[in-house]
């Protein structure tokens, strides 16, 4: 152990003559001019020395620098994050309202287009039951809602009142398989009933004749037959004409012009006949 301790004595020793040396270099060198040539050399050779001791000062400002600018960076992401989220609801919530500003324009041009009398209802419930096609509207009998009313909406003939309540009412739709109404082709004028399949963008027309002069794209439009629904509201389009050569009647298929899984706004229709009596 001895020996361990005399060498450090020594090493520390020379560290101080060395420090001595340097001191006392300093001072006449700040006083000795020649000594300027000399102090050049000294602090090119003693610049790297400056540099590897500044490492780690540097490296730890670069580290607070980088760790500091990664905060505030992800305090902005996370801010227009929050902002995009705000915007995309509010743009949201503008594309429905404009949608539904535009389903209600058609809705009432449709009111105007026709002769009756119109009162706008709002759906508020549908079935809860898949086959049964029905829906609820806000308006009932204080509102001059009357059984068998009819119920349209922008596009065509979307059912009729089954149930009135003091404040709204039940309507059965086209497409339900307990329903059926006399129809007619535009083109020609040509009778038939329309009757609902239980799918909601299907309507059957029965006992059609195979030689029966009916095509694929032709309009339905209800013929006024029976008194329930005024005439010329828009039913359907044919889109499918099947003949078997071995049976009477075609099988002829349509989908319904009104949008009835879809239409938020209803007309209900007080034909003139209704307001007469």
């Amino acid at each position: 152990m001895k020996p361990v301790f005399a060498n450090e004595s020594s090493v520390g020793g020379r560290l101080l003559i060395l420090g001595g040396v340097a001191l006392v270099l300093i001072l006449v060198g700040q006083r000795l001019e020649f000594m300027a040539p000399l102090r050049t050399q000294l602090s090119v050779v003693a610049a790297p020395f400056y540099w590897v001791v500044d490492i780690p000062s540097r490296l730890t400002d670069q580290f607070k620098g980088a760790w500091s600018s990664r905060s505030e960076l992800l305090a902005e992401n996370e801010r227009l994050r929050s902002e995009s989220l705000i915007l995309n609801a509010k743009l949201q919530k503008y594309i429905e309202l404009r949608a539904e500003n535009v389903r209600l324009r058609e809705l009432m041009n449709s009111g105007e287009r026709v002769n009756d009398t119109v009162l706008v209802a709002e759906v508020i419930a549908v079935a809860s039951d898949p086959n049964r096609h029905q829906l609820m509207v806000d308006k009932g009998s204080r509102d001059g809602a009357f059984l068998g009313q009819p119920v349209i909406d922008a596009n065509g003939l979307l059912g009729q009142i089954t149930e009135v309540g003091i404040l709204q009412s039940r309507v059965l739709l086209i497409t339900d398989s307990a329903h059926a109404l006399p129809v007619r082709v535009s083109r020609n004028g040509l009778r038939a009933i329309a009757e609902g399949t239980g799918l909601i963008d299907e309507l059957a027309l029965t006992h059609v004749a195979a030689t029966t002069d009916i095509q694929v794209g032709d309009l339905l439009v209800s013929s006024g037959l029976g008194g329930r629904f005024p005439s010329g509201y828009p039913v359907g389009e044919v889109v499918e004409v099947s003949i078997d050569p071995g049976k009477p009647f075609a099988e002829v298929r349509a989908r319904p012009m009104a949008k009835l899984d879809r239409s938020r706004n209803v007309l209900l229709v007080f034909s003139e006949q209704k307001i007469e009596e």
